[in-house]
């Protein structure tokens, strides 16, 4: 198997969309539980994970959730002074690759981004070996927020992948589906 230096995780509609107004345009608790596993789960009892996140993403988590407990929270921003407490702040995603390389090296399992959009975009068009967890809403919602389309950059589903949800699930009358894409090297 792969060893992949970053993972994504994201939820895009049909129409490309992965946020309105700071927010997901939909409520789909499977999808938020799945977020929460695969970003909180270590194959080491003793490691955590990374998550890195650009400030808006930072910002659209309710104030009760932050920082994502059981992971190591890196916000990427330009403009914070100081960083939350309990994150750490980095002024790029390779400042932040950097991080975990040279600091956490031996403290952590896998490095997810979680958003947003220019965050994806630059991980997924950088030179890391990559794999992208994605739910697929099916279903198109308004959006200011997209994704860039993962077949056109690269990438290539991947199927049989061990703990993904199989099947069209729904919630809140919207269905999605569980989906994996990794980087053609």
């Amino acid at each position: 198997m792969a060893d992949f230096r970053l993972k994504l995780v994201v939820a895009v509609c049909q129409n490309g969309g992965i946020g309105k107004d700071g927010h997901l345009p939909w409520r789909l608790k499977k999808d938020m539980a799945f977020f929460k596993s695969i970003t909180s789960s270590s194959t080491y009892s003793n490691k955590h994970n990374v998550v890195i996140m650009g400030r808006k993403t930072w910002d659209s988590i309710p104030a009760k959730f932050r920082p994502l407990k059981d992971r190591i929270n890196i916000v990427l921003s330009r403009t914070m002074e100081q960083a939350p407490e309990s994150v750490v702040l980095s002024r790029s995603l390779e400042e932040a690759l950097e991080y975990t390389e040279k600091e956490v090296k031996d403290k952590i399992d896998s490095v997810f981004v979680i958003g947003g959009s220019s965050v994806y975009k630059e991980a997924i068009e950088g030179p890391w070996s990559t794999r992208v967890y994605l739910t697929r809403v099916l279903a198109e919602f308004e959006c200011d927020t997209f994704m860039p389309s993962l077949e056109e950059l690269n990438f290539k589903k991947t199927e049989g992948v061990e703990n993904i949800p199989e099947g069209v699930h729904t919630d809140n009358g919207t269905d999605f589906v569980f989906e994996v894409y990794d980087k053609i090297v």
